[in-house]
């Protein structure tokens, strides 16, 4: 069986499970060079995003809306030392929903709570504001979203806590998973202090 780390890092390996119960993910491709880069960017159309893979705090990460502005953030990618770019759809104005998700071993899972960042997706979350609860999800938004996070983390087999990013549209139901941190996080932290729920200490003890 798979690594709960390395299934939430290993990009294409995370699609492929998330697809096993239904759960969407934005069109993505992992480019390993420049040509393969520019390559997927024509073929899914822009606006695209570009990542950096591996890289800390999204540097040499950015939204790219036409063919010159996305050879000169390749280049800046690939020379910055990442071995990787993925290109993905661009979610710009979609809102930005995490849960932070605590399970044990006997498969009791609870929410500790969902967080929203004041900014939509296309503003880099370390430059945003986080709220904690969110404040702009009705009760069907917030219970799809809490359901959708439970049964993610069940299927991976993660035991102590998570957090799971989504993207939401704002004018639909339309939603994405954004990504499955199955460690405890600095959003992690943030949600401890604003809940007054002791995450971490809760998470050492399950994993104990």
């Amino acid at each position: 069986e798979d690594d709960e780390v390395e299934l939430c890092e290993a990009g294409n390996l995370f699609v492929q499970r998330l697809k096993e119960i239904g759960i969407k993910t934005a069109r993505s491709r992992a480019c390993a060079s420049a040509t393969e880069t520019l390559q997927a960017a024509h073929e899914m159309g822009f606006p695209v995003m570009l990542r950096a893979g591996y890289a800390l705090g999204g540097k040499g990460s950015g939204i790219v809306s036409t063919a010159a502005e996305l050879e000169a953030q390749v280049k800046r990618a690939f020379g910055g030392g990442a071995p990787q770019v993925l290109v993905e759809e661009c979610l710009r104005g979609w809102k930005e929903i995490e849960y932070e998700v605590v399970r044990d071993a006997r498969d009791n899972c609870i929410t500790v709570c969902n967080m929203e960042n004041f900014d939509p997706l296309g503003i880099h979350t370390g430059e945003s504001i986080v709220v904690a609860p969110s404040q702009t999800l009705n009760d069907d938004e917030y219970q799809m979203l809490r359901s959708i996070a439970i049964r993610v983390i069940r299927h991976f087999g993660i035991v102590g806590e998570c957090n799971i990013q989504f993207a939401l549209d704002p004018y639909s139901y339309k939603y994405y998973v954004i990504e499955v941190n199955p460690r405890v996080s600095r959003s992690s932290a943030l949600a401890s202090k604003a809940t007054g729920y002791p995450i971490a200490k809760m998470a050492a003890k399950i994993a104990i």
